[in-house]
């Protein structure tokens, strides 16, 4: 009888551990990714003293319901002149909330920082080097030259936006790190665009 007296103390001290329990497992706020629906990048050509010539060009990837990594957005085809050099820049906007969230990666510099891979990269197609305004390497705004013998006309330019890295990793200053998430952080983008090389 003693026994059957006590379980219902031992029932009450379980759910009120299983209550505190609950109560210290809530989750702490986290950095949530952005969400991103629009992807424009603009390519200004310029001349041999850099300066701009001709009409821009942009291309984009668009999902009005949000670019995730992992999804299928619509892409346009980069299309680009070989032997030519370009100012290329970025601009992410949240067309759900209206939010520019370019700007916001501006102002949060050091979490954010672009990488450029893909085949467009590799071999003697194009290169890419960062050319933000601010000096911090960001990937906004970028030099990027099309070689004038590429040995192909196809190829990919994929784009990827971490936030949270280690800057100071080593090889986190390439635009063409491939190994971008050893630096750590969460990646907010990750998409690819097919790139044409014209004559």
């Amino acid at each position: 009888m003693q026994n059957f007296r006590k379980l219902p103390v031992y029932l009450v001290a379980a759910f009120t551990l299983g209550i505190v329990s609950c109560e210290s497992d809530d989750p702490t706020p986290e950095n949530e990714g952005e969400v991103i629906t629009n992807v424009v990048l603009n390519f200004q050509e310029l001349d041999a003293s850099n300066n701009p010539v001709g009409t821009p060009v942009s291309f984009s990837a668009i999902d009005p319901e949000g670019i995730e990594v992992g999804a299928t957005p619509t892409i346009q085809t980069i299309n680009l002149k070989k032997g030519k050099n370009y100012r290329m820049t970025i601009a992410v906007t949240n067309s759900i909330e209206g939010e520019d969230i370019s700007a916001e990666i501006l102002e949060e510099a050091d979490e954010h920082q672009f990488f450029f891979l893909g085949t467009a990269f590799t071999g003697n197609i194009m290169t890419i080097a960062y050319n933000d305004p601010s000096g911090k390497l960001i990937g906004l705004q970028n030099r990027l030259a099309v070689s004038s013998s590429p040995g192909t006309n196809n190829a990919q330019m994929r784009v990827v936006l971490r936030h949270d890295l280690d800057k100071n990793f080593p090889g986190a200053t390439n635009p063409n790190f491939q190994n971008f998430e050893q630096a750590g952080g969460e990646t907010d983008l990750d998409i690819t665009f097919p790139v044409v090389i014209n004559n």
